[in-house]
């Protein structure tokens, strides 16, 4: 079927049709323009939430890392990253390999058409002429044959009248024969345009036309071939990223059984374990014994050597302490010596699981740093070796200053190396021995007021008579002599009022060691905050205790022992 055969007289609608096929290919050009902003805007936008939920360098989250879960999750993120280059990769290859391709096609097809219509309408020009000269000669012909009939219809008039003279009729005679040879003239050149404009016009609708409706046939046919090799290949630029596709989501999925939730629960134990044994049962205090004594064996000696308890303050034993531990009262006074949120050297802060595991680590990095430094000298070695061999290639001296110094860094990381090995040999001799008194340690507590405290005591052990030791063998802990004690646990002798308070809020004193006051209640205050926000106030000669510094309002006597003064 050609166009030229079957469309000869539809000049008008090709030419509507072929404009509208190229809108159409610039139809589609605009799509996949738009398609390739989508995707590359989409793939910024998943670098960017990758990046944004990566783990941050030097941050809490690189330690949290350690565990599957999180390794998983950052695997994930990584392949999301790389799923996003693939998105770029189409956006890519279909502005190179469809955009600029089409477009340059396009730019074609209107060049050619538009010479293909305007040989079209140059022939139509043409046949247009052709028909009004056609016309043109057949009116004259026309023309010169009516006046030659009414010439010839004049002079058969004269010639019939008697009263015209002879010269009047011969001329009505020569001019009749100048008319029919007008007409047969004008006969003849209607014949030959008439036969001229045939074949013009067999031409234009059999050879011209046809020509250049094939023509726009042919370019009209290679436009949708176009677009559907472009259609094509617009499947094929997404089909080829799929199989990378599948891989990234191959390597989440891998991520996703990679998990392993037993292996987390142990880097958590790992983590957090102290080394510390649960604390023992609490041994039973006879107070009926106090009952039976006399007047004389209220001594201070027997008071001391029989559990310490003063008649005239009953309920302050030191075994009624050990519970208060957990409101970190106590743990507050054991806690490590140095400013609170330092760190010592040894990590003596630390509970034993965890000091072992930083003291390792430090040892670790040490050993790093002196292997880093021994490639070095090594490396400045061979430079010198060099040197002194092919002097004209450097100054050997300038070499040795140099490794002068590693050698004394060296040295150096090597003493740093030797004294954590010690600590860590040290901690690593006494973690497995325990014992059944150490079961009884200030590793009982919470973490009710001040994180840093839940660290700070490490294998105290209870004595039979309720107080606290340390370990003597742990020559990095902290050293707490009987006399930081003796505030809170020798009671032979009450404690001097510093001043006085009153309860703002009622305070119920459920917990040993602590007393209950009512709202407005005014008591007295026998010793302040130490910083751990509790205040230890007596009521009566016979009833004192804890109560939260929150609580009570205070105030101090300035003359009194023990109380600060406030400028």
């Amino acid at each position: 079927m050609s166009w030229g055969t079957e469309l000869w007289d539809q000049f008008d609608n090709l030419e509507k049709h072929t404009q509208w096929g190229i809108e159409v290919l610039e139809k589609y050009i605009k799509f996949v323009k738009e398609r390739t902003e989508i995707e590359i805007n989409y793939a910024k936008q998943l670098r960017n939430l990758s990046k944004k939920y990566q783990t941050k360098k030097n941050s809490k989250e690189e330690e949290e890392s350690k565990y599957t879960s999180c390794k998983a999750f950052q695997n994930t993120l990584n392949e999301m990253n790389d799923y996003a280059g693939q998105h770029e990769v189409i956006s890519e290859n279909m502005t190179s390999q469809i955009m600029v391709d089409l477009t340059r096609c396009v730019q074609e097809f209107k060049q050619e058409r538009k010479s293909h219509f305007h040989e079209g309408r140059k022939a139509q020009q043409h046949i247009e002429t052709c028909w009004k000269q056609l016309e043109a000669s057949k009116r004259r012909f026309e023309r010169d044959c009516k006046e030659a009939d009414r010439a010839q219809q004049y002079f058969e008039k004269m010639d019939a009248d008697i009263n015209v003279t002879k010269a009047d009729v011969e001329k009505a005679r020569q001019q009749a024969q100048i008319r029919h040879q007008m007409a047969d003239d004008s006969k003849g050149d209607y014949s030959s345009v008439l036969l001229k404009f045939n074949r013009e016009q067999h031409e234009h609708y059999h050879t011209h036309i046809p020509a250049i409706f094939q023509k726009l046939q042919d370019m009209e046919e290679k436009r949708i071939a176009r677009m559907g090799e472009s259609l094509k290949t617009y499947a094929d630029i997404d089909r080829r990223v799929i199989p990378i596709i599948g891989k990234c989501l191959d390597g989440i999925t891998k991520s996703a059984e990679s998990i392993n939730e037993k292996q987390d629960s142990q880097t958590v134990i790992e983590a957090f374990k102290s080394g510390f044994e649960p604390p023992g049962d609490i041994d039973f205090e006879d107070f009926t014994q106090s009952i039976k004594r006399t007047v004389s064996d209220t001594s201070l000696t027997n008071t001391r050597s029989e559990g310490k308890t003063d008649p005239k303050v009953p309920g302050k034993s030191r075994g009624k302490l050990w519970p208060f531990i957990k409101k970190n009262k106590l743990s507050l006074k054991l806690c490590f010596g140095f400013h609170q949120g330092a760190t010592p050297e040894d990590f003596s802060n630390l509970p034993p699981e965890q000091r072992r595991k930083k003291l390792q680590q430090k040892v670790d990095e040490l050993n790093k740093d002196i292997q880093k430094e021994i490639d070095q000298r090594d490396a400045l070695t061979k430079m010198k070796d060099v040197y002194m061999k092919n002097p004209q290639m450097g100054d050997a001296a300038s070499v040795t200053q140099k490794l002068v110094e590693i050698g004394n860094n060296i040295e150096k990381l090597r003493v740093e190396v030797h004294k954590f090995e010690s600590w860590l040999a040290e901690v690593e001799g006494r973690l497995p021995v325990r014992n059944d008194n150490s079961r009884r340690q200030s590793g009982l507590y919470e973490t009710q007021n001040a994180a840093p405290v839940n660290n700070c005591v490490q294998d105290r052990e209870s004595s039979p008579d309720g107080s606290y030791t340390e370990d003597q063998s742990q020559e990095t802990e902290v050293k707490v002599t009987p006399t930081e004690f003796d505030d809170d646990f020798d009671d032979e002798e009450p404690l001097p009022t510093i001043g006085t308070c009153k309860a703002l809020y009622p305070f119920d004193g459920e917990n040993e060691g602590t007393i209950s006051v009512t709202e407005g209640e005014v008591l007295n205050v026998i010793e302040e905050d130490k910083g751990d926000g509790w205040t230890r106030i007596r009521r009566n000669e016979d009833e004192e205790g804890y109560v939260p510094t929150s609580y009570i309002e205070v105030y101090l006597d300035k003359n009194a022992k023990g109380a600060k003064t406030y400028i």
